[in-house]
């Protein structure tokens, strides 16, 4: 399906919103959260390896998305998949942990904050990493859940135009964003992260989409 250049328009003024721009530190540890878009293992990976935290944590199962479209079709989850990226790309094996039982955002925080519990870690600051529409969603979560501990968002950086890549179409990525805004409104009217404002021009490009017809990804109340 071809997208129009108003179509492009509308999406882009989400997925600026989406991504929050944060300037790296040094950090603890890079939470990398799992999905079905490799270049997010590459580029904790890359993180690592330029020095920004000494630990390396992918966090994720895929199994809540079997049927939908950030399905991954691979037979193991998707943080094992990412952790044989990172090793591929010289991050020592000793360096990775992997949370692998987690389906949602909201256990990738909560399942990788008992591992490391469990392991006797106590760390203060986190670089998280996800995609680049999934930033904003990913730091509401971790705030809400982790409120204590000093985390910076980031994500492969990855233009608009250049995200649709093999599986991954303009318009499966279109729906994806849409559905995640939807989301940042929602979850934080249920509880399950912190409030974000809103824009009103962001909120009408969602609402001309889903008009539009990019209804895939919504939560249905």
């Amino acid at each position: 399906m071809r997208i129009s250049h108003s179509i492009d328009e509308l999406a882009k003024k989400i997925w600026d919103y989406h991504l929050m721009r944060y300037a790296l530190e040094k950090a603890d540890c890079i939470l990398v959260l799992g999905s079905n878009d490799t270049r997010v293992a590459e580029w904790g990976a890359t993180l690592f390896l330029d020095g920004w935290a000494p630990l390396l944590v992918f966090s994720g199962t895929g199994a809540g998305h079997k049927n939908d479209l950030l399905a991954t079709g691979w037979d193991l989850p998707e943080a094992e998949i990412f952790a044989e990226i990172a090793i591929k790309r010289g991050v020592p094996k000793d360096k990775i942990l992997v949370e692998n039982y987690s389906e949602n955002t909201g256990e990738n925080i909560l399942f990788t904050k008992e591992l490391l519990k469990s392991r006797g870690i106590n760390l203060q600051k986190f670089i998280l990493v996800q995609k680049p529409y999934m930033e904003r969603r990913a730091y509401a979560t971790f705030k809400k859940l982790w409120p204590e501990k000093e985390v910076i968002i980031t994500s492969p950086p990855i233009s608009y135009e250049e995200y649709p890549a093999g599986a991954i179409s303009k318009e499966i990525l279109v729906n994806i964003m849409v559905g995640d805004l939807q989301r940042i409104k929602l979850y934080a009217e249920k509880g399950f992260q912190i409030p974000q404002e809103i824009p009103e021009d962001v909120w009408k490009a969602y609402e001309k989409l889903v008009e539009l017809g990019y209804m895939k990804h919504l939560v249905r109340e």
